[in-house]
């Protein structure tokens, strides 16, 4: 698949209070860490939406709440559910629906811009995996030329190793990977300076 056409798959989640952004809750307040991961959301769906391929928004819990209808108008997005019982499912589930490729993000790294989308695109034209780490130790964009389940089985999320314990499952699988650039990721009280010096917040 070209890089023009290579499906865009976005994580979100319903912007429940007490249910998103809960490690910013101590900074900002039940409602305050919610009203972030919104305007995060919304900005992610801004920053990507000159995307040559389709976009499809991945919803939890249910795409049909009218939230998520809004973004899809809104946006020029389509909507599926997320499907699996961990993280690791839920993206494999995913990247399973689009045999020849497609990009996964979620919507945490405010500085994730199309040119970024775009190498990791064109990344795939070579290796099996494309992979945009995060400082923190994770990622903030895996994409895959086809769908393989091997980076995320048996994960443990959200520490500082999920990037290396990744690389030793491409690794074992025998899949080839490239890695763009680390940037950063919004997710404890330290970061927000950072995102209210892009002139947010």
């Amino acid at each position: 698949m070209s890089v023009a056409t290579l499906p865009l798959i976005i994580f979100a989640k319903k912007p429940v209070p007490g249910q998103v952004k809960t490690r910013l809750i101590p900074a900002l307040g039940v409602e305050g860490a919610s009203a972030l991961y919104r305007q995060l959301l919304e900005l992610t769906l801004r920053n990507t939406g000159a995307w040559p391929g389709p976009r499809y928004l991945y919803c939890a819990p249910d795409r049909r709440d009218p939230f998520f209808a809004s973004l899809a108008a809104e946006h020029g997005l389509r909507l599926r559910d997320q499907t699996g019982s961990d993280l690791g499912e839920r993206m494999a589930s995913a990247l399973a629906d689009f045999p020849q490729g497609a990009l996964l993000i979620g919507s945490d790294c405010p500085v994730l811009t199309g040119e970024h989308l775009e190498q990791a695109a064109t990344a795939l034209q070579q290796v099996d995996t494309a992979i945009i780490p995060s400082e923190d130790g994770g990622y903030v964009l895996i994409g895959q030329r086809q769908p393989s389940a091997a980076p995320f089985c048996a994960m443990q999320w959200s520490h500082a190793d999920v990037l290396k314990d990744t690389r030793a499952r491409l690794q074992t699988a025998g899949l080839s990977w490239w890695e763009g650039a680390p940037l950063w990721d919004l997710d404890e009280p330290a970061d927000l300076p950072r995102f209210e010096a892009l002139g947010h917040g």
